[in-house]
């Protein structure tokens, strides 16, 4: 292999890979990575990847082999790899695997080809508790309840099992995708989504029924899970973040199939009724009337012959729902999401409870074959007036991000930005962490507010107001990270965010990606005090855009005056 100094890659011995942005070969070497590397800074010229474990045996289920990371890496290295490096990933891509799940004369299963390892397995804390009687060298009896939690234990101790085990049908219910939609409007499953159904269907085989598929906000997510619903053919419950949520996916699925709306119930605060499709909120699944008491609506899980179970932004199911999923690894269970990454780190139980990743499309792909809209990201710096600067210098680690989030001074760069992105076919979104920021915004500029408390009846005005054009700008609390359809929006405001929220990144930029008529490209821009802890935050937040290939453009405030912000050329 040669190797070549113009090359943008550093592949390290711990696994670490540096990444040049300036390099002209930038972008095709971040491309051939990321599928089995996991970015872990972003700085301005050197990026650093990493290869996990977890990201090696996510590739391996999507199919990549060791040998195609090792020739990927040698592909756009300047140096030959480090001795150690090939091997060492080959043992850790070899690990997913070996150990299997299967049902052998309707009993279920471990088993391995090497005695040896199943030996040390059966003496590992967090597997031997779930392991029945001895059947043979190569293989134990497992209890079904155990199924869940005796893989999130393999996978602790390093060596994540593939199920084989299989599923139930669950009952069944006839449905077909239309090609005309109710609504009049022509329909058709597009490439990437049938890609996604087939790589986590399988053909019916065992080696399909559980898994992630990761496409961008506005790409279709629900598309998807509609589409696997109709593959299946059989009764399915789908779990998402809110009610204007189940809502959408009750339109969607209405819409674009021939199920009689009488066989879809919705399971909230507002309603509760059990149906062949059943559309529920995380919310209402984790109730309890009292924190150390039990959940009474869990009943879900079993009330129905379920054959599917849709996990709606998988990066964010709460950690009751993961004890349950463990109790009913013989559904199948599809998880949708926008990024892998949690922000409580809970990856590994992803993997192991809900499935490992499937089908993966990167956003800059989508772009480009114009499925999702083209957009400019921009972060624009300003400083705290003088009267914050010494409360803020006094104030605690945690107050001290609000004082700079709430910055009095983004009010009037929101009133720039407004003025600038007033064009007839705008759509813009402020949006935010803080309600007393947001209720200041929406006050001087008179525009309708939506947050948790906003009723649903009188959200769901405001939005259809905003699809029809008849207002062109709402501020949005938290409740406009998640599942709100808006495809006409292109330009985004964040005054505010969560903690380096890379999932909160990912769904607010997919709030402006739906393609829109015309060439018009959207608009993200972030307000971020300088010199402040929300800067420091802000570098781990555009961790995200890094990884889909976008790029901010950092502005200081008072180039706004002077600059061009929505002429093409400011994402790489």
């Amino acid at each position: 292999m040669q190797y070549n100094p113009a090359n943008p890659l550093i592949v390290q011995g711990d696994r670490t890979i540096l990444l040049e942005v300036d390099n002209p070969l930038h972008a095709e070497a971040r491309d051939a990575i990321a599928p089995f590397a996991e970015l872990e800074k972003s700085p301005e010229h050197i990026h650093t990847y990493r290869l996990t474990p977890l990201s090696l045996w996510n590739a391996a289920a999507a199919g990549m082999t060791a040998e195609a990371m090792v020739e990927a890496l040698q592909a756009f290295s300047k140096f030959p790899l480090p001795g150690n490096l090939p091997t060492d990933l080959r043992e850790l891509v070899g690990r997913y695997g070996r150990v299997k799940l299967h049902r052998v004369d309707g009993r279920l299963l471990l088993t391995t080809g090497d005695r040896p390892l199943l030996e040390e397995l059966a003496r590992q804390r967090g597997v031997r508790d779930y392991l029945g009687e001895r059947v043979d060298d190569t293989s134990f009896a497992v209890d079904d309840v155990n199924r869940g939690v005796l893989k999130q234990g393999l996978i602790a101790v390093g060596y994540p099992a593939e199920d084989l085990a299989g599923y139930v049908a669950g009952a069944a219910l006839p449905m077909t995708l239309r090609e005309t939609a109710r609504s009049g409007q022509p329909f058709k499953v597009r490439d990437y989504q049938q890609g996604a159904v087939a790589a986590f269907y399988a053909g019916g085989d065992t080696r399909g029924g559980s898994g992630v598929i990761v496409l961008p906000c506005g790409a279709g997510k629900t598309i998807v899970g509609i589409t696997a619903m109709a593959a299946l053919q059989t009764e399915t419950l789908v779990l998402t973040t809110s009610t204007t949520a189940v809502e959408q996916w009750r339109r969607e699925i209405i819409d674009k199939t021939d199920i009689d709306p009488e066989l879809v119930g919705t399971y909230t605060g507002d309603s509760k009724t059990m149906a062949p499709i059943t559309l529920a909120t995380y919310q209402i699944v984790t109730y309890r009337p009292r924190k150390d008491g039990d959940f009474p609506h869990f009943h879900l899980f079993d009330g129905r012959d379920w054959g599917l179970i849709v996990y709606d932004e998988v990066h964010l199911l709460p950690a009751p729902v993961f004890r349950i999923t463990a109790d009913i690894q013989a559904r199948r269970r599809l998880g949708l999401t926008a990024t892998l990454v949690r922000e409580d780190h809970r990856e590994e139980d992803v993997f192991s409870l809900i499935g490992p990743k499937k089908y993966d499309v990167p956003w800059r792909v989508l772009e480009s074959k114009g499925w999702i809209a083209e957009a400019q990201c921009h972060e624009v710096r300003l400083g705290l007036p003088g009267s914050l600067r010494m409360e803020y210098a006094l104030a605690e680690w945690r107050e001290k991000f609000r004082l700079a989030s709430e910055n009095p001074l983004k009010d009037d760069l929101v009133e720039v930005l407004l003025e600038r992105n007033d064009h007839p076919e705008d759509r813009v979104l402020v949006i935010g962490q803080y309600l007393k920021q947001l209720r200041r915004i929406a006050e001087r500029f008179d525009i309708p507010l939506i947050t948790g408390q906003t009723p649903n009846s009188e959200r769901e005005d405001l939005y259809d107001k905003f699809r029809q054009g008849v207002i062109r700008r709402l501020v949005l609390s938290k409740v406009g990270n998640f599942a709100i359809d808006l495809p006409d929006a292109n330009v985004m405001i964040q005054v505010s965010g969560t903690f380096g929220s890379r999932q909160e990144e990912a769904q607010r930029l997919g709030r402006i990606l739906r393609p829109k008529e015309g060439e018009r490209p959207a608009s993200f821009y972030s307000l971020v005090s300088r010199d402040t802890r929300e800067m420091d935050f802000a570098h781990h937040r555009q961790l995200f855009l890094t990884e889909q290939g976008y790029s901010y453009e950092i502005l200081d405030e008072e180039a706004l005056a002077e600059h061009g912000l929505t002429q093409p050329g400011a994402s790489a």
